[in-house]
């Protein structure tokens, strides 16, 4: 397992390289000049060379690029040009926020898309069955600003059980799970779809196997027959959605954090775009790149973990 482990670890290096390679020329194909955003319109032509030459942006791109990965590598990943804080200030006033978010929104969606997905493939055409298929086809189907606005109109307008703005108040556990629920949940949906749907599918397919059937010719209980066997085999493209929809949740995050007004990476490059902070964007796409790539290592080494055979390859 520990040789599996490293495996994927010397596997996302390459993969990492290529995807701070494409955050650094997509940040620098951004309209606007970053020492006008600096100095204003009306600096001088001579002064915007001289921030330009202070900044680096004068130096050829291949140097530029060479001297951005040495920074990645030693940990330094910027200041901001707008209010000269490191980026990694920022970032991580405002992750906790996103981190809390995401795993969350994950919970939601296992803890409530599995068990969904398991009674809709045994009540298969009932009742419990299209309630599922309505909750996983709204669950897609609504964009995650539409699903925030309804949220907020039924829980926080109409019934007052949540606050209309999802900034915790103050540090209490009870204040911040309360500015969680509604932000969490609005994420969250997107990810039960996904997972009650492909729990449904793998436990029709699972339910119909030799092994199951065998099973229950011995007498076993049924819910041992379904949550023991025929579920542990469907774990594995469980894990594939959750591995592969973690770049999803923080790309919705954003919208969701805008929506519910709460502070992560969501609004922080917001503020970076409006601002035309490239030095910011930088960061905080290298950040977010940073963690899909971390999702997707800890993906794998799930797989390991769930079935012994991925990692005996």
């Amino acid at each position: 397992m520990l040789q599996f482990i490293l495996k994927r670890l010397l596997l996302a290096i390459p993969t990492l390289v290529a995807v701070l390679t494409v955050v650094f020329v997509l940040v620098r194909v951004v309209p606007g000049d970053p020492t006008i955003v600096i100095l204003g319109d009306q600096a001088s032509a001579s002064a915007r060379a001289d921030l330009r030459a202070k900044l680096g942006l004068d130096r050829p791109i291949v140097v530029q690029y060479l001297a951005f990965m040495g920074q990645i590598a030693t940990g330094d990943i910027g200041r901001s040009l707008t209010t000269n804080r490191p980026v990694l200030e920022d970032v991580a006033h405002v992750l906790p926020y996103t981190i809390e978010l995401t795993l969350a929104a994950v919970a939601i969606g296992v803890g409530v898309g599995v068990p969904l997905g398991v009674v809709a493939a045994r009540r298969r055409d009932g009742l419990a069955d299209w309630i599922a298929r309505i909750v996983s086809l709204a669950g897609v189907s609504f964009p995650a600003f539409v699903s925030g606005i309804l949220l907020l109109i039924a829980f926080a307008v109409q019934l007052r059980w949540f606050p209309v703005i999802s900034t915790p108040r103050t540090g209490g556990i009870l204040d911040r799970l309360g500015a969680l629920v509604l932000p969490a949940l609005n994420l969250g949906l997107l990810m039960v779809a996904y997972v009650t749907r492909v729990t449904r599918s793998g436990m029709l397919k699972a339910l119909g196997e030799d092994y199951v059937r065998t099973a229950r010719a011995k007498g076993m209980p049924a819910r041992i027959v379904v949550w023991r066997h025929a579920l542990r085999n469907v774990l594995v493209p469980v894990v594939t959605v959750v591995g592969l929809y973690l770049g999803v949740l923080i790309g919705n995050a954003v919208l969701t954090e805008i929506v519910f007004n709460r502070p992560g990476l969501g609004k922080l490059i917001v503020t970076a775009l409006t601002q035309r902070d490239y030095s910011l964007l930088q960061g905080l796409m290298v950040v977010s790149a940073f963690a899909i790539v971390v999702a997707n290592v800890l993906t794998d080494i799930a797989y390991g973990l769930v079935d012994p055979r991925v990692s005996a390859q």
